[in-house]
């Protein structure tokens, strides 16, 4: 029963969250932190952390690994389904129906519409793993410098979290 209900929940935010994994964050941490009580927000937090070193699609990957938190491989096996059908469901129909529809005036509007609210689907969530970082006037300027590298340096992320990585133990070591 578990299982069904991890397919649900995940199946819901996958329905109604557009924009990607980080669109979905403040869905899923309602649904398992807020109303479910699954996993502390801490955890959660930590749990985004972790999810975003892993390679592949972020959204499973958080299915995944509240899922088998939960219920073990079952649970991951419910809640990785439930994220992705949706979107598996909706690339069918587009796929279907609206490939004419691509250079339709009607739809680019529709999308036009829709690129704003997933700007703030994904900030949202954004601002919240701001404030649970618990960053300190010493540490303050680390996620902004380390978005510039990527942003404007286009410095690969994965040298980021490296880096990010190895100053974290010398800062321990040292203190």
């Amino acid at each position: 029963m578990m299982c069904f209900h991890l397919f649900r929940i995940f199946l819901n935010i996958g329905a109604f969250t557009l924009g990607g994994g980080y669109a979905m964050l403040g869905m899923v941490k309602q649904a398992i932190v807020e109303r479910k009580r699954w996993i502390s927000e801490e955890e959660f937090w930590d749990m985004i952390t972790v999810v975003q070193t892993l390679p592949g699609v972020f959204a499973i990957n958080t299915a995944l690994y509240v899922g088998y938190k939960i219920k073990g491989k079952g649970g991951a096996f419910s809640a990785a389904l439930g994220a992705a059908l949706p979107s598996f469901l909706i690339i069918i129909l587009i796929a279907m129906f609206f490939v004419e529809g691509k250079d339709n005036e009607f739809v680019e509007r529709i999308f036009k519409g829709i690129r704003p609210c997933v700007v703030a689907l994904i900030l949202a969530p954004s601002i919240q793993m701001i404030k649970s970082a618990k960053l300190t006037w010493k540490s303050i300027w680390i996620p902004f410098v380390a978005a510039l590298l990527i942003w404007q340096l286009e410095v690969s992320p994965i040298y980021i979290i490296i880096a990010a990585a190895i100053g974290g133990q010398i800062i321990r070591r040292y203190q």
